[in-house]
């Protein structure tokens, strides 16, 4: 597997600004939430109600014996059974409310700032590794966030209504039942660290797993071709025995905190019984305070045995938060500044002339994080409505040089004029809404043809549409379709073959009519007929508009107003087709070179059975 960045692996303490931000996801649904802890504190007082009705029988009956009347208690048990029943059902109506509300909310703004990144998050970042934050991660902060929360918040009114009856009642059977509170604290500080280091590990292992899966489903024609199923099952099945061997950790922690709790409860009560026995024989302690407190001490680790679960729980949230909001928070590299912003906010615009013509390169060099140098040096001037050609061996920068002018990437040195301004004192959106792409591979979306090419322009009319489609020369394949334009691609255009998807993304970029049109070898996949239409459409449609193209084709760009020969990050030379060719130079050789290998697969086919009769 390829290597890329995965910042699960740390061992960061929990963290509680990450809760706090955690936690208003939450408090953004305050009608709810206040709702909830009036819920959760009739509940806390019902169940706090129980105990004491229940000494007072035992005290009046002890009392009073066969004379004893429990009418009015068998009314008051009645009373607290209907009230139980309904804060439960309040507890649980409130509580799944704020979990769907937090689950919708925090996928919402993960995929917000996906659409914000820049394309270097993604070059360090698989697929997989994104859609299990969307996915697991999202599910597992919802449901801490929400049933989490909510236990919190009633534990801790139960149990600080505990405390203060006990104290009240008895302080010294109050000190018996919560003396193993600070035993408690000890045991969950040792079983923190260990529960969240196995979290975060469980986490990683499930995130390079959705990887593999994503990467085997996507490449799953290379595997068949190439008969690579058993090498990637061993490789899948390394990535399932790590995901196993750290879940089997986690679960063991877990396994011997809770029953850690539960015994630790179990000493408490058994406490409460040995003292209230003493001092019913030596100080005459009524049996029905006795039952009380055993009553209270198993109520008051009922909260704390739920919370001990929550708290493993926690573990894996905290690791799934960490995830998530390294998302959410995630900054993009590239974006506006904060003069543009300001500019925006005061005047809707980022001040300058709405036009885009003249651009240039100034001593230009760029390099991928700490990798070699891709471009160094590059200057280069380019007239309004002319149309570019860049050319050159793979590797030389080609696909490079446009990243940077349409402000995916930025320059590592040096700068890019337009209109003698630089396009970092723009704003992003002006330049990105200003372009046209068409790349080597096309990505459709899910749905129908026409959807695809309306893309570019949510509110163009069908006519439109149709138009654009002529112009690219789609129209006559899309209408021998039997459904036409209403089609369905499939996903990711799979339904159609790479040059219909080719002459769908021209219809899309025509539509747009941008002012500035980027091809990246997008007709390497294109009949050359249809080439050729598409030619003479876009000349008609992008006159006066300037282009980059990055040819694979020679033949296509003998009408360009420059080519520009890359090698190394470098300009080696540059003129038109006629003046390259009349230099015999490095364009020479390559038109010529690609001149005879067409000539010689053109014989091959005139000779028939596939010889050669070079």
């Amino acid at each position: 597997m390829n290597e890329w960045i995965d910042d699960d692996d740390n061992e960061a303490k929990v963290d509680l600004r990450l809760w706090r931000k955690l936690l208003q996801y939450t408090l953004s649904y305050r009608r709810t939430a206040v709702t909830f802890t009036l819920v959760a504190l009739a509940l806390a007082m019902t169940d706090l109600s129980f105990p004491l009705i229940t000494g007072m029988v035992v005290a009046d009956i002890e009392q009073h014996g066969t004379d004893v009347n429990l009418v009015p208690y068998a009314w008051a048990f009645a009373g607290l059974s209907v009230t139980i029943c309904a804060s439960i059902w309040g507890f649980i109506s409130c509580a799944g409310k704020i979990r769907t509300h937090v689950s919708h909310d925090i996928r919402r703004d993960a995929f917000q700032q996906l659409q914000q990144l820049s394309f270097s998050f993604y070059d360090r970042r698989p697929v997989g590794w994104l859609m299990a934050r969307l996915t697991s991660d999202c599910q597992r902060l919802a449901n801490i966030l929400a049933w989490g929360v909510m236990d919190f918040i009633w534990g801790v009114l139960l149990m600080t209504g505990i405390t203060i009856v006990m104290l009240v009642y008895n302080w010294q059977l109050a000190l018996a039942v919560l003396g193993i509170v600070p035993v408690l604290f000890l045991v969950s500080v040792y079983f923190r660290k260990r529960i969240l280091r196995a979290s975060r590990l469980v986490r990683s292992a499930n995130s390079r797993i959705t990887a593999s899966y994503n990467e085997s489903i996507a490449g799953v024609r290379t595997s068949k071709v190439f008969v690579r199923e058993k090498e990637n099952l061993q490789d899948f099945d390394r990535l399932a025995e790590e995901m196993q061997r750290h879940s089997i950790r986690n679960a063991v922690l877990s396994a011997v905190y809770l029953p850690l709790v539960l015994t630790l409860a179990s000493v408490s009560i058994a406490l409460s019984l040995a003292w209230g026995g003493y001092q019913v024989q030596i100080y005459g302690l009524a049996v029905g305070e006795v039952v009380m407190f055993m009553y209270f001490a198993q109520l008051f680790f009922q909260p704390v045995q739920d919370m001990s679960a929550w708290f493993a729980e926690l573990q894996m949230a905290q690791a799934s938060a960490e995830r998530v909001l390294s998302l959410v928070e995630a900054v993009p590299e590239i974006r506006d500044t904060p003069d543009v912003l300001r500019r925006l906010e005061e005047t809707g615009s980022d001040g300058y002339p709405d036009r885009l013509e003249h651009i240039s390169f100034e001593d230009v060099g760029f390099r991928y994080g700490s990798g070699p140098q891709i471009l160094e040096g590059f200057n280069l001037s380019v007239e309004p409505g002319q149309t570019v050609a860049l050319v050159g061996a793979t590797g030389g920068g080609k696909s490079t040089l446009v990243n940077l002018l349409c402000r995916f990437y930025e320059p590592t040195s040096g700068r890019i004029l337009i209109d003698g301004i630089d396009y970092r004192d723009r704003s992003l959106r002006w330049l990105q809404s200003s372009l046209g792409i068409v790349l080597q591979q096309p990505h459709l979306f899910s749905g129908t043809i026409g959807d695809n090419i309306r893309y570019g322009k949510l509110d163009a009319s069908q006519e439109e549409v149709e138009d654009a489609a002529r112009l690219a020369g789609a129209h006559e394949f899309i209408t021998d379709l039997d459904d036409g334009y209403d089609t369905e691609v499939g996903e990711d255009g799979n339904q159609l073959s790479l040059g219909q998807k080719q002459l769908v993304s021209f219809a899309r970029a025509v539509l747009k009519r941008p002012r500035l049109l980027v091809m990246d070898e997008a007709t390497s996949s294109i009949d050359t007929e249809t080439e050729r239409q598409i030619q003479q459409g876009l000349a008609r449609v992008l006159s006066g508009r300037t282009s980059f193209v990055i040819a694979h084709r020679l033949s296509t760009i003998r009408a360009a107003d420059l080519i520009l020969v890359i090698d190394h990050g470098r300009i080696v030379e540059q003129g038109t087709h006629q003046e390259l060719l009349a230099r015999r130079g490095r364009y020479h050789d390559l038109y010529t070179e690609q001149s005879m290998r067409d000539v010689v697969r053109t014989d091959d086919l005139i000779g028939g059975n596939g010889e050669s009769v070079a």
